[in-house]
């Protein structure tokens, strides 16, 4: 199935890590994404993990027990995988993905940090939509995309079952969508720079 194929690469995203400044998790109730950032620390690739989230949108409160937001889940694990809470930056104001890049770019500029690399630790099956959504609002920064499998759904085996086709599909589907109004509104920039010149 060559069209599943070209689904899977677009979808997910995975690079080699290597040196950083910082280390991206956009937020969700999946710890496995703190382990893989804490790995990422360990072995000396970035001195800053920011995890990022408050909780879902549409579900309006943290549903992860014990927590009051996906931030102080990540950084529990973080913490517990053997990051200092001194290299964990805060950020847990974000409901969506898109408020996880742009929370978290107001964090590196409040802090005066320069992200020349970063490493980003999304679901691998999310990892396309959240690299786009860093991009956005880090256009300067070269980016390395290091994924965790979740709820089951790789890159082998998304296409053999119904809810993950329906999970991976959906993420295709918020990659077109989402993006529409932002590239529409750049365009519209550009347009009104060019009246300008």
């Amino acid at each position: 199935m060559g069209f599943a194929e070209d689904i899977t690469e677009f979808i997910f995203v995975e690079d080699i890590p290597q040196k950083a400044d910082i280390i991206f998790i956009p937020g969700g109730d999946q710890g496995g994404l703190a382990v893989t950032a804490a790995g990422l620390f360990r072995e000396g690739y970035a001195p800053l993990v920011l995890p990022s989230g408050r909780y879902s949108k549409p579900v309006g409160r943290c549903l992860i027990p014990g927590f009051e937001t996906e931030w102080d889940f990540l950084k529990s694990i973080l913490v517990k995988e053997g990051v200092p809470e001194q290299a964990v930056l805060e950020e847990k104001q974000a409901t969506f993905t898109y408020e996880n890049a742009i929370y978290s770019r107001r964090v590196t500029d409040r802090l005066g940090l320069k992200i020349d690399r970063a490493l980003l630790c999304p679901q691998a099956c999310h990892a396309r939509r959240a690299l786009l959504y860093y991009k956005v609002l880090y256009p300067e920064t070269e980016f390395f995309v290091c994924p965790t499998v979740t709820r089951g759904i790789s890159r082998d085996n998304w296409f053999l079952d119904g809810e993950k086709i329906d999970v991976v599909l959906g993420e295709l589907e918020r990659c077109g969508s989402q993006f529409h109004e932002i590239l529409r509104e750049y365009a519209g920039k550009r347009q009104e720079e060019k009246k300008w010149i």
